[in-house]
């Protein structure tokens, strides 16, 4: 079930509540503080505001196009953020972008969890079991938003009530680590109660245990990991989707692989994604005229390996190439909606760069502007795999076994079969392995970008060039060198600490 339904009638009312208390008459035609709160179908509203936070661009909701503040893709500039300036290194304090607006849709939707926690109580229909799985899903959406924030930013001011606009400018920033334990609690909130199974759109358990698993995974705490990775399993609830291809396919969504995912649907009221508006290519035979404004980049094509583990022919670059290449990007001499890429259909990113995006992409069914019903996975079941690998190669454990996970995802689908990886590597061996394998498995579903904060390898990286189809020279990627201790965060915007002094900002900005 898709669960956006009234979301704007309940952003209409978190915007008007603050007003009610001068109201002296209680309108029957509008929502005001005092004649919600009443009924389950309210607490549905509210849950629905909570959660519609998620996709907002700056928030999960521009997909994997956040793998253009890495190696993986090139951004051209335009007005939706400034992920292109961030992959560069390029990004400052008075940015705007995703600088100024993840800060502020991510409290939006802390704002409305503390305010969801502080009213729900007030409706007496609910049960006690109902009660307790509503405020669970609030709890695990607080950490997903705080989870977000200290990646982004390291330590943010915590805010577990609502406060006042005056309250808000004179909060400091707690340290990360413990937004991290908050985020841990929220999480073990939200484990306590939450149901194994739901339908389809509605936060699990599931859920609560892999993002809290990342949330581990992010900070290197590798017995933790290895602990939830086994208490997902656990469950028995989750497999490999048996085609890689087929993962990504909207008729499929919502499958046995899906853990976390952010649900979207077609319709007028840009309920939709972006994902076929900003990826897609223009095609004048189904009247569709995507941007394609995120393009991978020869850097991320060159890192796919051949299928047997041999060499790639200069002269047929894309023979024998390991299958999730071409089910993952779309590149000259391939088909889209049956026209000829990029021949027959165009897109303007990728003819500076020469590739385009085909994950997250539907090619069986018309899709206009925001409208594209294809729901967005946060955590699948193949990234679980290769987090329990980590946790394994990292903790000096067991690298073989470590080395049968990396090989289930490189062999477990029946479209994609990559040579073995062999036993008897060295722990140096296998992380390398490991980090390839993450990048592969997971390109352009917005992952990368923590993988490289995490594992401290930007200096190793960087600079990248960026090269158009021609060979010419767009863009070098931190042209000037990664700085770790500077470019693992973003800046705090200059706009918060212009109304909150007391707001420190981050080292080199």
């Amino acid at each position: 079930m898709k669960i956006y339904k009234l979301v704007l009638y309940f952003s209409l009312f978190l915007i008007i509540g603050s007003c009610s208390d001068y109201l002296d008459i209680l309108p029957d035609d509008q929502i005001t503080d005092q004649t919600f709160w009443q009924t389950e179908q309210d607490v549905e509203l509210a849950m629905n505001g909570i959660y519609n936070t998620l996709r907002n661009n700056f928030v999960y909701g521009y997909g994997g196009g956040y793998d253009a503040c890495t190696p993986n893709a090139y951004q051209w500039a335009y007005w939706e953020g400034q992920q292109m300036q961030v992959g560069a290194g390029q990004i400052y304090s008075g940015s705007g972008g995703i600088v100024s607006s993840r800060w502020t849709y991510c409290y939006q939707g802390i704002y409305r969890a503390n305010y969801f926690l502080e009213n729900i109580d007030r409706v007496a229909s609910l049960t006690n079991e109902q009660r307790s799985v509503y405020k669970g899903k609030a709890y695990f959406l607080r950490a997903v938003f705080y989870d977000l924030l200290a990646k982004t930013y390291g330590g943010v001011p915590l805010l577990l009530t609502p406060i006042t606009t005056d309250e808000a400018r004179t909060l400091s920033r707690a340290n990360e680590e413990d937004v991290w334990n908050q985020i841990h609690k929220d999480y073990d909130e939200a484990i306590k109660v939450l149901p194994k199974d739901a339908s389809t759109g509605h936060i699990n358990l599931g859920a609560a245990l892999g993002m809290k698993m990342k949330a581990y995974l992010y900070n290197s705490q590798w017995e933790e990991v290895l602990e939830y990775c086994n208490k997902i399993e656990a469950l028995g609830k989750y497999s490999l989707f048996p085609s890689y291809h087929g993962l990504f396919q909207f008729e499929n969504e919502g499958n046995d692989e899906t853990i976390f995912s952010l649900s979207f649907m077609a319709g007028p009221y840009s309920q939709g994604s972006v994902f076929d508006r900003y990826w897609q290519p223009q095609n004048l035979k189904y009247g569709i005229d995507g941007s394609n404004s995120v393009a991978p980049i020869q850097n991320l094509v060159d890192a796919y390996e051949t299928i047997d583990g041999s060499s790639i022919d200069p002269e047929n670059p894309y023979e024998n190439r390991d299958p999730r290449l071409d089910f993952t990007i779309l590149r000259p001499g391939t088909y889209f909606q049956g026209q000829l890429y990029p021949d027959e259909i165009k897109n303007h990113t990728g003819q500076k760069v020469g590739f385009g995006i085909r994950k997250y992409t539907i090619e069986t069914m018309q899709v206009k502007g925001n409208e594209s019903p294809l729901d967005f996975m946060i955590l699948r079941y193949g990234d679980v795999i290769l987090c329990k690998a980590e946790a394994l190669i990292e903790l000096n454990r067991d690298i073989d076994a470590a080395i049968d996970l990396i090989n289930l995802i490189r062999r477990g689908r029946e479209d994609v079969k990559i040579k073995a990886i062999p036993k008897g590597l060295s722990q140096t061996e296998a992380r390398e392995i490991l980090r390839k394998e993450r990048r592969i498995e997971l390109a352009l579903e917005g992952q990368y970008w923590d993988d490289i904060k995490r594992w401290n390898i930007g200096p190793e990286i960087y600079p990248v060039e960026v090269r158009g189809s021609l060979g010419e020279l767009i863009q070098t990627k931190f042209p000037d060198g990664y700085n770790l201790e500077k470019d693992n965060y973003l800046p705090i915007p200059d706009s918060e600490i212009s109304l909150n002094p007391n707001l420190n900002q981050n080292a080199g900005y």
